[in-house]
């Protein structure tokens, strides 16, 4: 059924999360220029079969190790035929599994799709205190075997349960985090002595998963789901030093960034047999609440003028489409009026 003028349909099968995790989120009216990663845009070289006049989307991409998010931007932007290419949140080279990555006009809805919570599956190995919290660096102090004999899977537990709802966090070093003007993780690789203010997180779900002796240490598979700003080398640090033992990460997978998980996710290697794109109207469509105008709302909307009378939901953005289906704007309340937090078409 068509809603009216005046009809607002809540979207199903979509998780609504909260938050965001680039630039642009909703605040002000967002310029149609949007975010561009590199600036301009090539039409050249395109495969996969996509079309750079009509892709404007998202790209769930399955990321393999040993790539950076850079890399797999750029990987991307050949594939697609377009330099107009961004993503939401950055997965470390060694991490593995869900990037957000948008193309064209796509870029800017990164902002404002609700992708504030994350999932992930990580192995800790308590015993090694590593330079970075993770296997990329040099371990720097190791637990004796007595000290690891008195690391119970009971005591893993209850250190585990310390963590979980609303905590303070000290991020990671080597994180991306700028101290004045400059990264963490460039000032530490310089020889300086870093000390990252900590942060408020939360922590929804910390499932111990599997508890085993390896050679060197205790191995702990983990599975979190934590908001936006979590660093889970952060608690696998945080863990083996509770315990008296010290700790790093030895493998990290993000398995879902807000709605999208592994389900929708695409490696390079099948990106480049059959570049799979979710269409802008099909990801507004099913992440916000969707209103369907008539033509002379859809010209009004076009342009980013307000609208009387229209009752969309309070506190969240709506979609706005136009009578042919077209996804058009982001629009929310203020008082009488219906105001718009981005326009995507011209």
């Amino acid at each position: 059924m068509t809603p009216t003028t005046s009809d607002v349909t809540a979207s199903g099968g979509v998780d609504a999360l909260g938050g965001a995790d680039v630039s642009g989120a909703p605040g002000g009216v967002d310029a149609l220029s949007g975010a561009d990663a590199s600036g301009g845009s090539d039409a050249s070289g395109a495969l996969g079969g996509v079309d750079p006049s009509v892709a404007d989307g998202i790209v769930v991409v399955d990321k393999p190790a040993g790539l950076t998010s850079h890399t797999v931007v750029a990987r991307i932007r050949r594939l697609a035929g377009t330099r107009k290419v961004g993503h939401a949140g950055t997965l470390d080279p060694m991490a593995t599994g869900v990037l957000v990555v948008g193309l064209n006009r796509a870029t800017r809805l990164l902002g404002h799709l609700q992708l504030a919570d994350k999932s992930y599956d990580a192995t800790i190995l308590l015993g090694a205190t590593s330079s970075t919290d993770d296997a990329e660096g040099e371990v720097v102090a190791s637990a004796s075997a007595a000290e690891l004999a008195a690391v119970t899977a009971e005591a893993i537990e209850a250190a585990v349960s310390g963590y979980r709802g609303e905590i303070s966090q000290v991020p990671s070093k080597v994180s991306a985090i700028k101290v004045d003007g400059k990264r963490a993780y460039e000032r530490v690789r310089a020889g300086e002595e870093v000390a990252l203010k900590a942060r408020t997180v939360t922590i929804s779900r910390y499932d111990v998963v599997d508890v085993r002796t390896v050679a060197g240490g205790i191995e702990v598979d983990i599975s979190v789901d934590c908001s936006s700003g979590t660093y889970i080398r952060a608690l696998a640090r945080d863990l083996g030093a509770d315990l008296g033992v010290g700790g790093h990460l030895t493998m990290l997978r993000r398995t879902r960034v807000g709605a999208f998980g592994m389900s929708s996710a695409h490696t390079l290697e099948e990106l480049e047999k059959s570049f799979d794109l979710l269409p802008i109207a099909d990801v507004a469509a099913d992440t916000f609440p969707r209103f369907d105008a008539d033509p002379e709302q859809a010209a009004a909307i076009r342009t980013g003028r307000p609208l009387p009378g229209l009752k969309l939901p309070a506190g969240q953005q709506t979609a706005m489409f136009d009578p042919d289906g077209t996804f058009l704007a982001l629009y929310e309340p203020h008082g009488p009026l219906a105001k718009p937090t981005a326009v995507f078409v011209s």
